[in-house]
């Protein structure tokens, strides 16, 4: 079965609109893999049962118009040997044949005005009876030869005797015929050259009494004559077909070339073309999303060299010259990309190289295609496993588990009541207070288990956050001189003048949660000093590809403690991981599926020894105005 027809109709699909006249094209039209033009400027086959459009000025000939033009040159080169011929003859003292004079200027009159002048309107390329595009219509290119075939033959028959073998000038509106008629045109132009020759030959053979030589000669003329119309058509025709074939050829490697684009540009692994001097040949959008800590990375072509954030990129990159050969696993690299104000989030990702050139090969250069993969996605995707069979298992245990916590705290408020001892309200106590937790635990699970959820509507962040923290502050376990924000105090708050008009969808109660695990968990490993914990609320602008900036509220809550361990921060944000023996390692899962839940994001970074505050947990959600906040 053909594959043409469903390529043919992704092509269609995938074809772009050029750009205005003078207009370079967008960036975004560019190829992956460069400049898309030279796929572009090849010339779409032309639909069936359609004439093809005029070529545009200046654009390439098609082969026949081209050969058509040849012709043309070798009319007037002949209709100037004719004319200085008849010239030089008169030069010499020859008696002039005026007639043949007067034709020769006429026929290099002609040939010259075909030369010079542009064709008119109705002589434009169109599709013609071999299938490809020929330069004149039908009565034009019948005129050219018709003036040939009697041109030609009017000097054959004023001068039989000459010794100027005019019959073979014949063969040029022959061969003209044969190559740019179809094939029965061809033939009737062979046979009335036949024709004249036999009639020359007749009434020269009456004059001369050499008849049956003459009708020889011609006949043999004749014959030659038809073999080459035959033989011109046939290559003629074979020339079509491969014009035809290669331009089928070219329309099918442009759309493929244009699938490809589409498909590597969708690609959610980034692909990356680098040779060995570091510099990138072609880069997909995603490639330039994990270069960069914020938006995208500048188009291909550009050096990898030279940036601090992607050295250990380029070492990799090295390395794998110097080997010629890579882990078929992919290979981990952790890029510090530092994105506003010199924070630095650390970027996972895993590489996987394949060479285009063997160590040992001949070229002119070696390049090397890099697919890279962003770990937290394959984190994500290995979570989402994971999470989605823990997660109706756990909402189903943690319902279970209410009713029987429910009797225990009954039963422990009556024997609470019958106490008489202190060692007996200790051990009340105790339960009561291990109650209380797993309750929490299970209030935990049942928030971030999967279940309907409802638009939370807008709320004013800014002012969400100041309550928050105060309130927190209230009811923290810390020194009472340390109570409070700003200079002295344990908090330090800064919020920006954008952010406190801006609002986000968020629901009031599961904002207080998020910020409150972030604080306590801040507090719980910092130095528990004044200014030990930073509060941030500011409004910055993200743009991807295509699309708009668009403004986000980042929240930043900022902490003087100890950096947090790599293989402590690839799991901070997992279910029941936790660095205290006493906790649940539900806080900042809870935090992060609660994020999820209103469209925000929540990551941790990691900022330089010269900061006073390295450890930061980022939340970013989108931001509307606040005038539209209830």
């Amino acid at each position: 079965m053909s594959l043409r027809p469903p390529l043919s109709l992704i092509g269609r699909l995938l074809r772009r609109s050029p750009p205005p006249a003078g207009e370079p094209p967008p960036q975004d039209a560019a190829s992956w893999f460069g400049t898309s033009a030279a796929w572009d400027d090849l010339p779409a086959a032309p639909e069936a049962g359609t004439e093809s459009e005029p070529p545009a000025p200046g654009a390439s000939l098609p082969p026949f118009v081209r050969i058509y033009r040849v012709f043309i040159g070798a009319r007037m080169a002949l209709a100037l040997v004719l004319l200085s011929a008849q010239l030089l003859s008169y030069a010499l003292g020859n008696q002039p044949i005026w007639a043949a004079l007067i034709l020769s200027l006429v026929y290099a009159a002609q040939t010259l005005s075909i030369w010079l002048l542009p064709a008119p309107a109705e002589a434009q390329p169109r599709v013609g009876a071999k299938g490809t595009a020929t330069p004149l219509r039908r009565r034009s290119w019948l005129a050219t030869i018709g003036v040939d075939v009697v041109t030609l033959s009017l000097f054959y028959a004023m001068s039989p005797a000459s010794g100027v073998n005019y019959p073979l000038l014949l063969a040029l509106p022959v061969l003209m015929a044969g190559v740019m008629t179809p094939r029965l045109p061809a033939l009737g132009v062979a046979a009335i050259v036949t024709l004249v020759l036999l009639g020359v030959a007749l009434w020269g053979g009456d004059r001369s009494g050499q008849t049956s030589t003459l009708l020889t000669q011609a006949g043999l003329l004749g014959t030659g004559f038809f073999a080459i119309a035959v033989l011109a058509g046939e290559l003629a025709e074979r020339l079509a077909s491969a014009g035809l074939s290669a331009r089928g050829s070219m329309e099918l490697a442009r759309q493929q070339a244009q699938l490809n684009r589409l498909v590597i540009d969708e690609m959610q692994d980034g692909v990356l073309v680098v040779d060995r001097q570091g510099r990138v040949r072609a880069a997909n959008p995603s490639a330039r999303r994990l270069l960069a800590a914020e938006g995208m990375a500048r188009a291909a072509p550009f050096q990898l060299r030279g940036v601090a954030d992607w050295e250990p990129l380029v070492r990799s990159v090295e390395q794998a010259f110097i080997d010629g050969r890579w882990p078929a696993g992919g290979r981990e690299v952790t890029l510090p990309l530092r994105a506003a104000q010199d924070s630095i989030g650390l970027r996972e990702l895993r590489l996987r190289v394949r060479f285009t050139q063997r160590r040992d090969a001949q070229g002119p250069e070696d390049l090397c295609v890099l697919f890279i993969e962003d770990m937290r996605s394959i984190y994500a995707r290995a979570r989402q496993d994971k999470l989605a069979a823990m997660g109706r298992m756990s909402a189903g245990i943690a319902h279970e588990i209410r009713n029987p916590l429910a009797a225990i705290a009954q039963a422990n408020a009556l024997l609470d009541e019958d106490v008489s001892t202190p060692t007996q309200r200790k051990l009340t106590q105790m339960v009561s207070a291990n109650v209380d937790r797993l309750k929490r635990i299970v209030d935990d699970v049942l928030d971030a288990a999967p279940g309907v959820r409802s638009d939370p509507g807008l709320i004013a962040v800014g002012q969400q956050v100041s309550i928050i923290c105060e309130d927190w502050l209230r009811a923290a376990e810390m020194p009472a001189e340390l109570r409070r924000t700003g200079a002295g105090g344990a908090l330090m708050s800064t919020m920006g003048s954008a952010a406190a008009r801006l609002a986000g969808r968020f629901d009031a109660e599961h904002l207080r949660r998020v910020l409150v695990n972030l604080l306590d968990n801040a507090w719980r490993h910092s130095s528990q000093t004044a200014g030990a914990i930073e509060v941030r609320l500011e409004s910055r602008h993200r743009r991807g590809e295509g699309r708009d900036p668009r403004e986000y509220l980042v929240l930043s809550v900022f902490n003087d403690g100890e950096v947090i361990p790599e293989h402590v921060e690839r799991s901070l944000f997992e279910p029941f991981f936790s660095t205290r023996s006493r906790g649940a390692g539900l806080g900042l899962y809870i935090c992060r599926e609660l994020c999820e839940r209103y469209g925000a994001n929540i990551e941790y970074r990691q900022h330089g020894a010269q900061e006073r505050r390295r450890n930061e947990f980022v939340v970013a959600m989108p931001a509307f105005p606040l005038l539209t906040a209830p």
